[in-house]
């Protein structure tokens, strides 16, 4: 599989602990409405609501927030273009925009800042990536580093919605992504 670089100096990994155990109590709790929180809402929580509207079930409702919305990353819209996927649409959006009552699931994405509290009663579920609207250099290496967290999202959200199921084109795993510097993994 393709292995986009990327700088920092180290591998973007897809999650630490047991995600799939947390996947598949996602999985089994068969939430009706998913929020996926970050800080800006602008690239993780974006990527993470348009791919989970593409696997979800009919009559799941996906929606994304953040603490302190920013505008929704060009990187984000052009990588899920690349699967097939449209979020050119999606606009950042701030917590209260969210009806916490109708919310089963949060799934907060930050891994290098504070996330954002929600004060609902969902279930509450970390997926810690790394931002990839924070790696430098060449527009290139910077949409790998989105590319790489597109694979990551896709996979989890296979879990999620089907162990066993086939990934959609464009969203097959397994998928590496190491950053400029790190040692190459077989």
């Amino acid at each position: 599989p393709p292995r986009p670089e990327a700088s920092a100096g180290k591998a973007m990994s897809a999650l630490s602990g047991d995600w799939r155990t947390e996947a598949a109590e996602l999985r089994a709790m068969q939430p009706r409405h998913i929020l996926f929180l970050c800080v800006a809402n602008s690239a993780r929580s974006q990527m993470a609501d348009g791919i989970a509207r593409s696997l979800a079930p009919q009559g799941v409702k996906v929606s994304s927030a953040g603490s302190s919305p920013a505008s929704v990353r060009p990187q984000a819209i052009h990588v899920l273009k690349e699967i097939g996927i449209g979020i050119s649409g999606h606009r950042s959006k701030g917590l209260d925009s969210i009806d916490a009552g109708s919310v089963d699931a949060v799934i907060t994405l930050c891994a290098e800042q504070v996330c954002p509290v929600f004060l609902g009663k969902a279930h509450r579920l970390h997926w810690g990536l790394p931002a990839p609207a924070a790696v430098a250099g060449t527009e290139e290496t910077r949409l790998n580093a989105f590319r790489c967290a597109r694979a990551q999202f896709a996979g989890l959200h296979r879990v999620q919605a089907d162990e066993e199921g086939e990934p959609p084109p464009g969203l097959a795993l397994p998928f590496q992504c190491v950053l400029e510097g790190d040692a190459a993994e077989p």
